[in-house]
């Protein structure tokens, strides 16, 4: 039989042929002809796919007519990226009636099966062949419009799925995971193997023939559970959200038609006015050497948000201008944000807030000697002069820091600064600066810098040495 793809393919890249043939040997009930040169026309098709992995479980329902006796079905996929392992056949109508009786893999026609079913009637039943595949994912991205106070903003959420496969897929229901995928080994490593290879090898076919459904797991749950079928009605497109263990399952609303080599574009949610907080952030070991400036706000009902995991994508970042029209802001990249987590958008440098680390002064303090073996003794103009052996063994080491910040917009802002020190530190606010211990090494300073102000951020610094230090933290003092 001809192996190459027919018109109305099931799921991704997938090339199938189903034709039914007097071919069923003499010990078994005779079949009759059936006519099914032309493939029936797929009824539904179901792409649900996972992005933490190049994984795509794709479920596909025909109407096959079948004649009592042995039918025998063919299924190929050449040229695409299916785990042949996974490949199944399930009745969904005269389960009693049917039976498949063997599944063969042609030595000399690799990407391809047969199944030899067992009918006990003449007619038309309802089938689902499904199978797990690579090259479909998916991707997320934001837009994000700020109001001119910068309170509120308007976000748009897309998700963007990709086909790679090789195949096109008429008006599928899409489905896409958020979640963790740990597998034995790579579905697209498993598809790009031979069957040629494995027929010869009884080691290779006896891990090629176990379902891929056992070798991987969603967070304790079945990918059989995750796939389980969801009504979804016409469009308009919507995303219909649904919780399983610890991942979501974004449901597209109505069918999407996604040819291959291309990319679609589809709506996943608004929150029209998502309360966020504007700060501006000096943290070394998370920004760099650098004041950023950071969108706050939380994925929770009362920012209009918090009816789903966020997933991982880049956020398109714009400001109202108050004489009309749009700046744009920046891209920004978020990781993936659970319900009820926040959201930040670290917006970069600000050119009107300059950051500047000053050091004022330095002195040393509270020394302390330590004496070594016997004195020395001199003579000085008639007199003996006794000189001790010894070193300095501790000491305070002082420096007054100042963070100058100016503030050259419009408005008041938000400043929070974090310092890291090693070893044993203590730390003196000064002026009125409000400090705490934000970690047993790190300080955190906050305050707020009028709009035109210069104001410097004073704290001394106190490092304990030798002798003097006693542990390894930060202690803030009066």
């Amino acid at each position: 039989m001809n192996p190459r793809r027919l018109q109305g393919i099931a799921a991704v890249a997938m090339a199938m042929v189903m034709l039914l043939t007097c071919l069923a040997p003499a010990s078994r009930v005779a079949a009759r002809n059936v006519d099914l040169s032309t493939v029936p026309d797929r009824q539904t098709v179901q792409l649900t796919i996972y992005n933490s992995e190049d994984l795509t479980l794709v479920r596909e329902t025909r109407a096959i007519s079948f004649s009592e006796g042995a039918n025998p079905l063919q299924f190929s996929w050449a040229n695409t990226l299916i785990d042949s392992s996974s490949v199944q056949l399930r009745f969904l109508t005269h389960e009693g009636d049917l039976e498949v009786l063997d599944t063969t893999y042609p030595h000399d026609k690799p990407q391809m099966l047969y199944w030899n079913v067992n009918s006990e009637f003449d007619g038309e039943a309802k089938v689902e062949i499904s199978y797990f595949t690579s090259g479909i994912s998916w991707s997320a991205d934001y837009v994000a419009i700020a109001n001119t106070d910068e309170t509120e903003m308007r976000i748009e959420s897309f998700v963007r799925v990709h086909n790679n496969s090789g195949e096109d897929y008429e008006d599928a229901e899409v489905r896409l995971v958020v979640g963790t995928i740990n597998l034995v080994e790579k579905i697209a490593q498993l598809a790009r193997r031979s069957m040629a290879q494995v027929t010869g090898d009884p080691r290779l076919q006896a891990q090629m023939r176990p379902a891929a459904a056992r070798q991987m797991m969603v967070r304790g749950t079945s990918m059989e559970m995750a796939a389980d079928s969801a009504a979804s009605g016409p469009a308009p497109k919507q995303v219909i959200k649904e919780g399983l263990s610890e991942y979501f399952i974004y449901t597209i609303e109505g069918r999407e038609t996604v040819p291959t080599g291309w990319s679609k574009r589809l709506r996943s949610f608004d929150a029209e006015s998502a309360p966020f907080k504007v700060e501006y952030r000096y943290r070394p070991q998370q920004y760099g050497h650098q004041l950023v400036r950071l969108y706050l706000l939380t994925n929770d009902e009362t920012s209009n948000l918090g009816e789903t995991p966020l997933p991982d994508g880049v956020v398109r970042v714009f400001r109202k201008r108050d004489g009309g029209g749009l700046s744009f802001v920046g891209n920004v990249s978020i990781p993936y944000v659970p319900i009820g987590d926040k959201m930040e958008l670290n917006l970069g440098v600000d050119p009107e807030v300059i950051f500047e680390l000053r050091k004022e002064k330095t002195f040393r303090d509270e020394l302390w000697m330590q004496l070594h073996g016997a004195n020395v003794f001199r003579k000085v103009g008639g007199n003996i002069e006794i000189e001790p052996r010894s070193s300095v063994a501790g000491w305070d080491e002082h420096t007054i820091f100042a963070e100058r910040l100016r503030n050259f917009t419009g408005r008041a802002i938000s400043v929070e600064i974090r310092r890291t020190f090693g070893g044993h530190v203590e730390v003196r606010p000064l002026d009125g600066l409000a400090a705490k211990n934000h970690d047993y090494n790190t300080v955190e300073f906050k305050a707020e810098i009028a709009t035109g102000e210069t104001k410097d951020l004073r704290y001394e610094h106190i490092q304990k040495q030798g002798h003097n230090a006693k542990q390894n933290n930060v202690t803030i003092i009066d």
